[in-house]
Formats: C-alpha cells, sequence, structure tokens
C-alpha cells in the first residue's frame, strides 16, 4: 500500500461568451471564478459578492415563535434554564453564544456540555436525572437532540419543558419537546437547510431579540461564535452560511471577545488578519481538542469568560491539548497503517486497537483516507464494545456500505451505526467485529477494486507564471472578493506550467517545507511549499505547480507570496493555458 502520489487536476472550463456577457460588470478572471463556482447570472454574482449577515427572517423556521415565548416566560419569572450542548466545536460554541445571551438579558441559565468518554453524545439520561434533581426547569438544547426520543420524554415526566434545537437529520418519531428548531424535519419552511448548530442557535438569539429588544444587547455581537462553528462543523460554506461567517470574521477581527482573543493569540494568529481558513486549521481544532482529549467544559469557559488573564490560562491549556491531539492523531495513523500494510492493498483500510485514543480516531481515519485514497475505518476497543469512526471517498459510500451490515447491529444492546456517504461512525460488540470488517472489505472489494482509484483537484485557472508575478497584487484582490471560501465553496486555486527549477533547498524548524525558485524563461521567483521538502530526492528539472497567493506583512512591508500546493513533473497534455481570462 503507497500513498498517494498521482492526482486528477480537473481545471475548470473556460466561460461561455454569454456567461461573460452576462457577468460583463466584473473582471474577466473574477467573472471565470465565478462561473466556477455554479453562478451565472449578475444577480447571483451581486449576491454572492456583497450579502453579509443573517439573510432570512428566524420566524420562517418551525416552533420559532413557542420557543422564544417560552424563553421570555423563564425570564419573567427567573426559572433555572440548561442549554446542553455537544462536545465538539460546533456544540461548545453553541452553548457560549446562547448561554452568553441568556445571561446577557437576564435570564438564570448555564451551560452544560457532556463528556464524551463517560456519557457520550448527546442527550442521556443520567444527566437528565442529573439536572431535574439541580432544580432544571427549562432545558434548551444545541446541536443534539433531535434522535433522543426518551431522553426528551424523561426530560418531560420530570418537569421540565424542553426547547429542542439541533441541525440533524430527525429519525421518523420526533422527540416531545415543547418546541423542535430543526430546519430539516417536517414542515420547516426556512429557506437554508445547511446552518450547523451554533448558526440555529444565532437565529434563536436573532428572533428573541425581534420580539423582545434588550437596550444595549445586538445579535451580531456573537456573528463570531457562529462563523467559528460554521467553518469547524464543515458545512457548506455557501448561501447564509457564508453570509454569517463573512460578518462573523469582521466580528472577530474588531478583538471584543476576551476568550477568543486569547485562543487566537495562543495559536500564533492575529484577529486583524483573522480568515475563514485560521478557523478551520487553527480555532477550531484546538476547541475540539477540548471534547476529544479531556473535556469541553474547559473550552466552553474559555469562550464565555471576560477575564484577561484567566482567558490566557485557559488559552493556553487548550493549545496544550491539541498538541496532545496531534501527538495522539499520528500515533494511530502510524499503527493503523502497520497494520493496513501487514494486508498487503486493501481496497479498505480497517485498523483497530485498544490503545486507540476514541477522541482521534476520526481523525486518523481522515488523514489515512487523504493519504491513501482508500475508505478507512479506525476502531478503538473497550472492553465490551468496539467503537469506530470512518471516512470514505466518492467512490464508495460508507453508510449504505454500513446498511448492508444492518443485521449485526442490535439498537436494544447499545449497538448502531449512522452517517452519510462520506463518513460514518459504529458502535457494536468486540465478537461481532471480525464479521463486520469481513462484510465491509468485500463490499469495498466489489465497489471499487475494478475502478482507478485518483483524487481529483479542482483548479479554477491555469495561466501564465510571468503574468501572476507582474500583476499578482490585483489578482489578490479579486481573489479576496470571493472570501470566505471553505466547504462546496473552495478556495481558489490556480496552475502554472512548464516552470524551470532553477533552486530548492529545504527550510523550516524540522526542515520539512520546501522553498523552490521558479522559472518561465522570462519571469522568476522563491515560492514556498509547505510539507513537501521530500521533493528534493528527486526533484524533477521542469515541474507544474497548483498554487495560491498570500498576503504577507513583514516590518511594515506587504508581501504576496505564492503558496505551492501540490507539485508535479511537467506533462505538456495538460489542458492549455486560459491566459485568455487576464
Amino acid at each position: 500500500m503507497q500513498a498517494v502520489k498521482h492526482k486528477h487536476w480537473a481545471i475548470a472550463p473556460v466561460l461561455p461568451e454569454d456567461i461573460q456577457q452576462e457577468l460583463s460588470g466584473y473582471h474577466r478572471l473574477l467573472q471565470q471564478l465565478l462561473y466556477n463556482r455554479g453562478i451565472v447570472t449578475k444577480e447571483g454574482a451581486d449576491r454572492y459578492v456583497r450579502q453579509s449577515g443573517p439573510l432570512y427572517d428566524p420566524f420562517l423556521l418551525k416552533d420559532m415563535e413557542t420557543a422564544v415565548e417560552r424563553l421570555r416566560q423563564a425570564l419573567q419569572q427567573r426559572e433555572r434554564i440548561i442549554v446542553y450542548g455537544d462536545y465538539d466545536c460546533d456544540g461548545v460554541t453553541a452553548t457560549a453564544m446562547l448561554v452568553e445571551f441568556l445571561q446577557r438579558v437576564g435570564a438564570n441559565a448555564e451551560g452544560y456540555i457532556p463528556d464524551r468518554f463517560d456519557e457520550g453524545y448527546g442527550l442521556n439520561k443520567d444527566a437528565i436525572l442529573q439536572l431535574a434533581a439541580e432544580g432544571c426547569q427549562l432545558l434548551v438544547t444545541v446541536d443534539c437532540g433531535i434522535r433522543s426520543v426518551e431522553e426528551v420524554a424523561l426530560a418531560v415526566e420530570r418537569g421540565m419543558d424542553v426547547i429542542l434545537s439541533d441541525h440533524h437529520l430527525p429519525g421518523e418519531v420526533l422527540p416531545p419537546a415543547l418546541a423542535i428548531i430543526d430546519h430539516r424535519q417536517p414542515g420547516d419552511e426556512y429557506p437554508e437547510k445547511e446552518l450547523c448548530g451554533a448558526g440555529l442557535a444565532f437565529k434563536m438569539i436573532e428572533a428573541y431579540l425581534q420580539r423582545v429588544p434588550t437596550e444595549g444587547v445586538e445579535a451580531a455581537e456573537w456573528l463570531d461564535l457562529a462563523a467559528v462553528a460554521t467553518v469547524a462543523d464543515i458545512v457548506p460554506l455557501t448561501g447564509e452560511n457564508r453570509a454569517l461567517v463573512k460578518a462573523g470574521l469582521e466580528v472577530i477581527r474588531q478583538g471584543k471577545r476576551v476568550g477568543l482573543n486569547a485562543l487566537i493569540g495562543a495559536a500564533g494568529l492575529q484577529s486583524g488578519t483573522f480568515k475563514a481558513s485560521n478557523i478551520a486549521f487553527g480555532i477550531g481544532p484546538r476547541i475540539n481538542a477540548a471534547g476529544r482529549i479531556e473535556n469541553a467544559q474547559v473550552a466552553l469557559q474559555l469562550l464565555t469568560s471576560h477575564d484577561p488573564h484567566e482567558a490566557a490560562t485557559l488559552a493556553q491549556g487548550l493549545d496544550d491539548l491539541n498538541t496532545r491531539r496531534q501527538e495522539e492523531t499520528v500515533d494511530v495513523q502510524r499503527v493503523a497503517e502497520e497494520q493496513a500494510l501487514e494486508s498487503g492493498d486493501p481496497p479498505l483500510i480497517f485498523a483497530t486497537s485498544p490503545d486507540f485514543h476514541m477522541g482521534v480516531v476520526g481523525l486518523a481515519a481522515s488523514r489515512l483516507t487523504e493519504t491513501y485514497y482508500r475508505p478507512a475505518v479506525v476502531v478503538a476497543l473497550g472492553e465490551d464494545y468496539a467503537r469506530a469512526s470512518c471516512r470514505s471517498i466518492p467512490e464508495f459510500h460508507i453508510t449504505h456500505a454500513l446498511d448492508g451490515c444492518q443485521d449485526l447491529f442490535d439498537v436494544n444492546d447499545g449497538e448502531r451505526y449512522g452517517g452519510h456517504a462520506a463518513a460514518a461512525g459504529f458502535t457494536i460488540r468486540n465478537e461481532k467485529l471480525p464479521e463486520l470488517r469481513r462484510r465491509l472489505l468485500d463490499a469495498a472489494r466489489s465497489q471499487i477494486d475494478s475502478k482507478p482509484l485518483v483524487p481529483t483537484i479542482p483548479v479554477d485557472v491555469s495561466f501564465n507564471f510571468g503574468y501572476l508575478l507582474r500583476n499578482r497584487e490585483n489578482i489578490y484582490k479579486l481573489v479576496q472578493l470571493l472570501e470566505p471560501t471553505g466547504t462546496a465553496n473552495d478556495p481558489v486555486l490556480f496552475a502554472a506550467r512548464d516552470l524551470r527549477v532553477v533552486n530548492a533547498y529545504a527550510v523550516g524548524r524540522d526542515q520539512t517545507h520546501l522553498r523552490l525558485k521558479l522559472s518561465d524563461g522570462f519571469s522568476s521567483e522563491y515560492v514556498i511549499a509547505f510539507r513537501q521538502a521530500y521533493w528534493l530526492e528527486n526533484m524533477p528539472e521542469r515541474v507544474d505547480i497548483l498554487f495560491t497567493l498570500d498576503r504577507n506583512l513583514y516590518n511594515g512591508k506587504v508581501d504576496f507570496q505564492v503558496l505551492v500546493r501540490e507539485i508535479r513533473p511537467h506533462q505538456p497534455e495538460i489542458t492549455p493555458s486560459q491566459d485568455s481570462v487576464l
């Protein structure tokens, strides 16, 4: 089994003349970038470039009126409110924003986040009984609960009213909550169906303030947390999600939230130049690390902290946990690779160990799938049950494969599975694991063994390297009009062909990064390729590259740097250059 070396670069076709005329008010390069993202009308382009902040009336969400009225009643009567969230970044930020908001408007509100290892995901009966004994009168869920029928019934039985907010797909039976805020439930007319848990929590804040305006409190204050959750939860960054993130990034750049500022600093970032990618690779993983390695409560405490000294200490703690998370992930990946190599070249990587940390098996599975372009199942063996995370590729629907093993799962015995095409998870008794492994491998062999497994990278434009170097600042500014980008709204990626490698050497503390001087025969430039120093062992004379542009500020000087994402030996048969878009 070898790591994927060859990838297909799918360079977008040049936009048709009629679309070019429709988008004639925009620069030719920007027209191409918009067209690549499915935007083919002037109205759509204007909306994409200019929209920012919430787009739709929160009362289009089913049951929102009931939820707001019940919250207002709880405030008036000083009832004890518990906001019950999930332990991932989405759940933690949703809990933080709703608790902070409710306290700001005078509510007696606290947050509760279950422990991943002791309690598991979502509502659990022990927690419900504990909260009831402690006098909870109104339970508000965020990012969980839509399939917790028995748990919600228990809460109601113990005297609580329940406002359930969750962005996951409901089951056949809805929980008996007083109000359900879930845009995926039957009969819901909200136009945006891809909000994350914190996105729905934000809509609740927005709705409450529409009905009960409160001096000095604006819903926009929580756009920063909504942005963090939206990017970190990997929901599509289109429509209202993108508009919320765009507005939320502006709030983050103002640097007003003490806890988030401390975390940004601990990650080595700066609020003033903060981008969506900084959430994906910097802030989100650190918030997630708390729930993955220990307990998410420390992340909740950080996000709601108003004390700079406390926040700095908590942020450093999360940074340390994130380092542990990275180390644990590398260890799990290494063992999983060893097990896969023992099996030759399996169509599906299946790794198990009692030493795997349950909090990082999903991350390890993702890295395995990315490295080898194979479905990956990483299983943490417990005393009686095996718990696993699965990741897959477009050629293999992992949840459909698990559907073919449904008879192995006894839901009455705590066994279950769920997910979607690219990701899933399951819990099953240890003794059933060998049969499950056999069936999943058989399914993979039948579906993907005969297919050429080559990952595809969508590329926006292939163009002249010299033109880029001469116009990099203007190109960068055009690209920024598309930000924020992310899931289902890919970051802009350029290609340049047939460049001569003038010089190349390793850089960085551990010498894993690559610095190259590239020339097209007329112009030359030093570029950086992170984590690609391995090319030095067999550097081609001429290369094609995929790259992005980044803006650096150093000693008061602005520099626009070429960041190389992919390198390959020059291939003359590549799609001809799209220099016409320039």
